[in-house]
């Protein structure tokens, strides 16, 4: 440890002080150049543009824009902190054939993910099970080929079609789900269907807190999501 000389001049004790400010200075010089290093080698993060691709239950049916599904996702990630822009890509009385004739209009370019909730028109038509599987695949390996991750949403067979058709039916997700490595959400409507007040008088579709039901449940799943993306484009600057 540093001490005075016995008996410190004036001199000495000015030379000291200017020789601690300097140190101090030159040190406070140096943490700057530091953080500015490091502000630099770390690129904003840009929003992320996520699509849901469906039906009337993420459309929005006879529901106000700011209450469908895309609009509470995006309201949802924002108070989370994540930085994303969800598009409603969805279309009443769609069934998977009609939504992969439309998949390349309905899908941007650059589109970082994608939401796939479809197959309820499907099922509720009695609707071929292997041929909306066939549809499914098509559409998730359009938009993989894109370079977009996607999250399944899983749909559920009217349990009166049938015994052989439910199990047909219901497979469908969790078989392309393992084919193709996806996220599944195994039933979009999970805690929602047959819940009077959380759907419109028709008790097909949700309302307004039916939404927002769903949105609660299936949130950490699009936040799965949003990681998956984020981790590939680290990779990507890394590479």
């Amino acid at each position: 440890m540093q001490t005075l000389p016995p008996n410190p001049t004036p001199a000495n004790m000015v030379s000291r002080l200017l020789l601690r400010n300097w140190l101090l200075a030159a040190l406070a010089a140096t943490l700057i150049v530091a953080f500015g290093a490091a502000a630099v080698a770390q690129p904003k993060l840009r929003p992320l543009r996520i699509v849901v691709l469906g039906d009337s239950l993420v459309a929005g049916f006879q529901l106000k824009p700011s209450e469908a599904f895309p609009a509470q996702l995006e309201r949802a990630l924002t108070a989370r902190g994540h930085l994303a822009e969800v598009i409603n890509a969805g279309v009443s009385g769609d069934t998977t054939a009609s939504a992969l004739e439309r998949l390349r209009w309905a899908v941007p370019e650059g589109t970082d993910a994608v939401i796939v909730e479809l197959g309820a028109n499907d099922a509720l038509r009695g609707l071929d099970p292997a041929r909306a599987k066939a549809n499914l695949d098509k559409i998730i390996s359009g938009l993989k080929s894109g370079g977009a991750e996607v999250l399944l949403a899983g749909m559920l067979a009217p349990r009166n079609m049938g015994e052989d058709y439910r199990l047909a039916f219901d497979a469908i997700y969790p078989d392309l789900a393992k084919k193709h490595a996806l996220i599944l959400y195994p039933f979009f409507l999970d805690g929602v269907a047959l819940d009077a007040k959380l759907n419109l008088g028709d008790g097909m579709h949700p309302n307004a807190k039916g939404v927002a039901e769903i949105t609660r449940r299936i949130l950490p799943a699009v936040e799965a999501l949003i990681a998956r993306v984020r981790a590939r484009q680290a990779a990507g600057s890394r590479g």
